[in-house]
């Protein structure tokens, strides 16, 4: 008799069972998870639809990349799929919520466990939060460029007349490092930006369940910031352009050329990339090539290798900061000009890019017109990723002289190949003081006739 009662008993919890889950499919165990706890509510996918918050209006533009992916909020904030269950069994994993957020574990009320000294990324304090653990790591990216930006907020602060170093921009009035923090810093982020959710350009949240990625992928971290020029031209996106042949010959992803060291900083202020000892150059791989053709005998110490190697490369130009945007739209061209940076870069020439910024950039932030604007060009020092061997200036019909495709050439009335040289012609009236210095007027051979 006892026996029979137990069957009928387990014969009744199995027939609950199957009207429960009619389908017969098994049940994960994050459908159920219990939600008193921050593990039972981030992992309970149903539990984080019903109680999310919906995102702000958005307060600024796309930024140079656009406008970022959209993920739900709750998206953004589960933890699940292999990487939550790769996560849970490592070092990180295994440390309290708390540890790392703050805020109150052991609740199922969201306020009370994001309440009080509640940390959404841990890394914007990695003194306190990283350094413990990874304390070399911390005290080398605390200045770096990709945490700090500062080439971005020198060149704010000069023009701007608020100081003559990067560190001055806390002179800033706070209105303009509004602006700055939600148009301009949105591309510069901590450790977790990198090696834990997307970055804000990439629409941000988690992107692998929490685990954290020792090396950050290419695409969905790399390019996702470094998108409208880097993975723009070095995935050969423009028309009439062709990927890189580090891409296609070699399958070069970012971290082949620029090492972790060169990304993580040396603890110094930096305040160009080109500063960067740890900064990548051709001659690391291509050795010996001074006398290798008759291009690089004439050219080596005059032109930088970009300026024969690179294809068109993606600009734009007179950006106005939370307003219209960019009011000389992304294109796609080739200049050649003075370089900027000679006391980094030993070439006479160099290619360059128009760059965003106008007198009246942040006129929507306060400040109608910068009140030092020509204290930099408009014209940038650039690396286009873009590198082929052998490009519209380097190629020349047979029987040509090998200049024939990129020294300037009278032929009637028209001056062929005058395109790729930065003329103050090039100019819109708001960068002529600003970048004349660098235009290539009254400074090529004579004996190409257009000084």
């Amino acid at each position: 008799m006892k026996y029979l009662s137990m069957v009928v008993m387990l014969t009744f919890l199995f027939i609950a069972c199957k009207e429960d889950n009619p389908d017969d499919a098994p049940i994960e165990s994050e459908s159920v998870a219990k939600v008193n706890s921050c593990e039972g509510c981030h992992t309970n996918y149903e539990h984080l639809k019903d109680v999310y918050t919906p995102d702000p209006p958005s307060t600024g533009g796309g930024g140079c990349g656009g406008d970022a992916p959209h993920y739900e909020p709750y998206d953004r904030v589960y933890l699940g799929g292999s990487g939550y269950e790769t996560f849970k069994v490592t070092m990180h994993g295994r440390m309290e919520c708390v540890k790392c957020h703050n805020g109150v574990d052991g609740t199922d009320d969201k306020e009370l466990a994001h309440s009080g000294d509640f940390i959404k990324h841990p890394s914007k304090q990695s003194q306190e939060k990283c350094a413990g653990c990874h304390e070399q790591i911390v005290q080398r990216t605390t200045n770096s460029l990709h945490e700090q930006g500062w080439g971005q907020k020198r060149m704010v602060v000069i023009r701007g007349g608020y100081g003559t170093h990067p560190t001055d921009f806390d002179n800033l009035p706070e209105e303009m490092k509004e602006g700055y923090d939600v148009n301009c810093g949105k591309c510069h982020g901590t450790c977790g930006d990198c090696h834990v959710v997307r970055p804000s350009a990439g629409g941000g949240g988690l992107s692998n369940g929490h685990n954290f990625n020792r090396t950050p992928d290419m695409l969905n971290v790399c390019v996702a910031c470094h998108v409208s020029r880097g993975g723009h031209a070095y995935l050969g996106q423009a028309v009439g352009t062709v990927p890189d042949v580090h891409l296609t010959k070699a399958g070069f992803v970012c971290i082949d050329c620029h090492s972790k060291n060169e990304i993580h900083g040396t603890g110094e202020i930096k305040e160009t990339r080109y500063a960067m000892p740890t900064l990548p150059k051709c001659e690391y791989c291509h050795q010996n090539v001074e006398e290798s053709n008759d291009y690089h005998v004439q050219h080596i110490n005059t032109f930088n290798c970009n300026a024969c190697h690179s294809q068109d490369y993606n600009n734009c130009g007179s950006c106005h900061i939370h307003g219209a945007g960019a009011r000389i739209p992304a294109h796609q061209k080739f200049k050649i000009g003075i370089n900027p940076i000679p006391e980094l870069r030993p070439y006479k020439l160099a290619t360059l890019r128009q760059s965003l910024s106008a007198p009246d950039s942040w006129k929507e932030y306060g400040v109608d017109n910068l009140a030092n604007f020509d204290a930099f060009p408009t014209y940038k020092y650039t690396t286009p990723h873009n590198i082929i061997k052998w490009t519209v200036r380097t190629q020349v019909e047979e029987g040509k002289a090998c200049y024939d495709a990129c020294h300037i050439i009278k032929e009637e009335d028209v001056y062929r190949n005058k395109e790729y040289y930065l003329f103050e012609s090039d100019l819109k009236d708001f960068e002529i003081n600003a970048t004349k210095h660098l235009c290539v007027d009254g400074k090529l051979p004579a004996s190409w006739g257009v000084n």
